[in-house]
Order: structure tokens, then sequence, then C-alpha cells
């Protein structure tokens, strides 16, 4: 997975990648090189009295270092450039991808995951990434050629690179057995942490509410703990390498000094190739042990590959079956005629259907309210109409084109929608206005807001249309959040306007005040109304009572007080009698 990733992920700059690779061999060549001259000089030079061959040959090595040192520098630097670059367009990508995601991927995932992939496993591929230009190329080469190299000064004392070497791998593959697991366990740890911490910001006003600050620290700590303790079993074992590799470098180098000295006693080595037997000895372990840094951090690498790989292979919206990449574009014959027809919806691996055979239509110029108990279904229901989910069996229709037909851009131009949660981003009113109409005029974003009755209240802020909000609008009342939201939504001429429990926030006043503004401003188009208030749907064309995800009654706020007990007992529960006749 991380091997295929990279490969794939690297392709854009493979001229660039074959650059590191051939300054690196470079730089590999020059390296092994100089224990070979440092040999040359030390028996023909020092040993023979030839100061000619000292200086000739330092020259070369001198040399040899410079080439070194700038395939070095030059490696590194293309080597960190192609890995931002990468991180940079990952990232880039899995941001992309997560906007295309319906809303049961991203539930399924969970924001505070999504969050830990786009950032830290990103993060981790990254560093991967430096460490293959680094070291990756660098460990294969120079451990070959320090083996041939060293069995070229001198045969006899190479079986000792030969017994090392297996051992120095025994103890790379045991490490990096060890080590998947742990980083397997620690990614999902870091999404654990994450995700309590992302609850106790948004939920501090309930945690003080509630006096309950103890207990959610002992739970942060609790998973604080626990990813700390994962960290340091990983770390511990990591740590381990580094000595035990060093006790093989110390007594393989103690064994060919020893037997290197008696072999030079006997006259069946000279001095020079002893000292470059060493060092060469030294450059294999280095490549072994650069091999074994690269290994114990790709487990925590090939972890974040599969997270990040499992949200890019996930399908987006518009790969979904019955998606279509075309579709007609809008024309006048496009009115807002909405129809569900048999329509049921249920979560992938639920007991039960969410909804369950919903038929209805909804004509232009018309309001259709939906009423029923909490969680019966009824914002699953609007939300299937700009396929923010996608309905199991059924179809729904716009103007007689079934939805699936429609590419999602087109169809969603032509709706405008105020969700259940009021949610505002981080700038100034106009910025979150002029998400529905990027076109929109100053007049026209008043005209918006004087509709939803948030005119009065904007006009006393310092700023006005310029007074910038924080994330989610904190400082506004929920009914002034709430307002915004409206203005935002009406502010785009739509064929059909849904309104998903828009109202719950508003006094009875306001909220009167406010359906009077909207029925010149929307009288042309189809408006979905959810509500949980009676008054808010007495006056819809018609109304839909959703019960346990099934539609048991639909009329007129008349016809089914005749018609439903259901309805007759929300209203009850409500109204006062005189009222409800």
């Amino acid at each position: 997975m991380l091997a295929s990733l990279l490969l794939q992920r690297l392709a854009p700059y493979k001229t660039r990648v074959l650059a590191i690779v051939v300054l690196q061999l470079v730089q590999i060549g020059a390296t092994l090189l100089l224990p070979t001259f440092n040999a040359k000089i030390v028996d023909d030079g020092l040993v023979a009295g030839n100061s000619e061959v000292i200086l000739r040959l330092g020259g070369w090595m001198l040399l040899l270092a410079v080439v070194q040192v700038v395939a070095a520098v030059l490696a590194g630097y293309l080597g960190a450039i192609v890995a931002m670059k990468f991180g940079r367009r990952l990232r880039q990508d899995l941001f992309d991808k997560i906007h295309t995601l319906p809303d049961q991927d991203v539930a399924a995932f969970g924001p505070a995951s999504l969050v830990v992939r786009t950032t830290n496993d990103v993060l981790q591929l990254q560093n991967i990434t430096v460490l293959v230009f680094s070291m990756l190329v660098a460990a294969p080469v120079m451990g070959i050629g320090g083996v041939i190299l060293a069995a070229e000064q001198d045969v006899a004392l190479s079986w000792i690179v030969f017994a090392i070497i297996p051992v120095l791998l025994i103890i790379m593959l045991l490490i990096v057995r060890k080590l998947v697991p742990l980083y397997r366990e620690g990614q999902g740890l870091v999404d654990r942490i994450n995700s309590v911490l992302r609850e106790q910001i948004l939920g501090t006003a309930v945690i003080r509410a509630f006096v309950r600050q103890p207990f959610e620290m002992r739970r942060f700590e609790a998973a604080n703990d626990t990813l700390t303790n994962n960290n340091l079993r990983a770390a511990r074992i990591v740590a381990a390498m580094l000595p035990l590799v060093m006790i093989v470098v110390n007594l393989s180098s103690v064994g060919v000094v020893w037997l290197g000295g008696h072999r030079i006693i006997d006259g069946d080595m000279k001095l020079g190739a002893l000292t470059a037997f060493i060092a060469y000895i030294m450059q294999i372990l280095l490549a072994i042990m650069m091999a074994m840094y690269v290994l114990s951090t790709a487990p925590r690498a090939s972890v974040s590959a599969e997270r990040v790989t499992e949200v890019l292979n996930t399908e987006s919206e518009s790969a979904l079956p019955g998606n279509p990449t075309g579709g007609r574009t809008a024309g006048p014959e496009r009115t807002g005629g909405l129809s569900f027809n048999n329509v049921s919806f249920a979560y992938p691996g639920a007991e039960a259907p969410v909804l369950e055979g919903i038929s209805f239509e909804a004509a232009p110029g018309t309001t259709t309210a939906v009423i029923g108990s909490t969680g019966s279904g009824k914002s699953t229901m609007v939300s299937l109409v700009p396929r923010l989910l996608e309905a199991t069996s059924g179809s729904i229709s716009l103007d007689g084109q079934d939805i699936a037909t429609v590419p999602l851009g087109a169809l969603r131009s032509r709706l405008a929608v105020v969700p259940q949660e009021t949610w505002l981003f981080r700038g100034t009113i106009a910025e979150n206005l002029r998400l529905s109409l990027p076109s929109a005029t100053d007049s026209q974003l008043w005209q918006a807001l004087e509709t939803a009755q948030a005119e009065d209240f904007v006009a006393e802020l310092p700023q006005g249309l310029e007074t910038t909000l924080s994330q989610s609008g904190a400082g506004l009342s929920g009914g002034q959040r709430q307002r915004l939201c409206i203005a935002r939504a009406i502010l785009r001429p739509a064929s059909v306007y849904l309104f998903d429990d828009s109202f719950s926030a508003l006094d009875t006043a306001t909220e009167a005040r406010l359906r009077a503004a909207l029925e010149p401003e929307l009288r042309e188009a189809t408006v979905i109304i959810v509500a949980q208030r009676v008054n808010t749907v007495v006056s819809a064309d018609q109304i839909l009572l959703i019960d346990q995800g099934r539609l048991v009654a639909k009329g007129t706020h008349e016809e089914l007080l005749v018609s439903s007990e259901t309805y007759r007992e929300i209203v009850a529960s409500q109204l006062e009698t005189e009222e409800a006749a």
C-alpha cells in the first residue's frame, strides 16, 4: 500500500526523483572510493615514504570529498522540495475528496478522523518520503558496494561481513514486526484523542454548566495516557535498535582488528588494506542502520498510507450508481415540481430503514410542511432532495426528471437549503451570505436580511455587513444565527426551498413575521418546511405526517384534524382547544 501510493503520487516529479537518485549514486560512489584511496596512501605513501603518492592521492581524496558534499547537499535539497510538494498535493487531494463524499461516508469516518488523516497521516507520509530520498536509495548501494570492495581488500576476512549481515537483518525484521501493530494502534489512538478534544472544546458550555470538568479532564487524561503508553512502547523498541546494532558493530570491529593484525604479522595482508577493510565494515553497518531506520519508520507510514488511501478510494457522490457526470442543464421549463415515488432509505448495515415507502407531490407555488415526532425521519427525507443522502429505493423527480439522472452541480444549483444545524463560517456577515450567491450586491444582502427578520440586529452591529463572525457564529444567539442562515438561503434564486426545522429558535411573533415576509418572496417556488410546531405548518398547502419513517397522513390542517388521530394528539399537545378548532 505504501509503495504503491508513493509510486503513484511521486510520478509527476519523476524528473526530479531521477536527479535525486543520480546525485545519491554520485555521493555513494565517492564515499566508497575514499577508503581505497586511503589504503593506497598508507601502503604506497606512508609505509614506502613516497610523498608524491601522498600528495597526488590526497588531492583526489579532497576532490572526492567535495563531490560527495555537493552531491549530498543537492540531493537533500531536491528531496525536501519533492517531499513538501508531495505532501501539499496529497493534502489538497484529500481535502477535495472529503468535499465529494456522501454524508453517510463522512459520518462513518468521523470529522476527527478525517482531520487526522489530512494532517498527521499526510505528515507521516511526507516524512517517509524524505527518508526514502535520503536513505533508502543510498543504503542498498552502499551496503552492496561495501561488501564487494571489502572482499576485494581481503577475501579471508570477508566471512565476518557475511556472518554479521544476517544477524543485523534478523534484528531489523524482528523490530519491524513489533512496530507495525503498535503504529496501527497508535494512529487510531490519535483519532481518539482528537475526537475527545474536539468534543470538549465544542461542548465546553455544557461541560461547565453541569460541572463536568473533573470528569472530562479524567477522560482526556485516560485517552492521553493510552496514546503515551503506545508511543513509549514503540519508542523503547526503536531505542533498542541502536544498542543491538552497536554490539554487532563493535564485536565485528574487534574480530576484524584481531584477525587482520595476525594476517599483517604473517605478511598475508597490508596495513592499508586493514584500514580500508575496517572502513568498509563501518560503511556496510551504516547502510544497514540506515535501512533499519527507514524500515522502523515505514510501519507508521504504511498505516497512514492505508488510512489516506481508504479516503481517496471511497466513491464520491458523482461516482455512486445512478449518478451521472452529465445531464440536462436548467431551462425555463424548470419550475420546481417535486415528487417522491415510493422512496425508502436505510443506512448501510442498519437493521431497519429510516424511511419507507414515502410518496407525495409538491407543486410549484405551494408549501409542503413535514411534521412528526423526533427521530421519525423528517430531516433524512429532506436530505434526499439535494442528494446529501442517496435513496435506497424508489425515485425522486424534479420537474418530471429523476434527480439521479441530474448532475449534482445542476441539481443543487436549483435548490436552496437551510439545514437543521445553523452553521456560520469564520468571516464577515456579507461573506457568509454570499456563499449562496457570490455576485450578490449589498442591497440584495439587506433585502434578504429584511425578509429573514435579521436586518435590525445586523444594522445595530458596529460594522454592519462587515462584522466579522467567529466559527459557527459564536457570540450570536440561536435565533440570530438561524435568521442569518435563512437570509443566506433566500438570497439565492431557486426552484425549491428546503427549510429543515429552521424556525425552532425563533419566538412565535418573529416566526409569524418571517413567514409572512417569505410568502411573497417564494410565491413561485416549491417550499418544503420541516417543523416541530403546529403553528408553523397550519397555513401549508399540504402537511405530511411522518411516524417512524412512514407517511401516515397527508392533507391540510383542517383535513388532518378530521382524519388523523395522531395529528390531533400533536395539535392538542401544543395548542389550546380554541386554537385547534
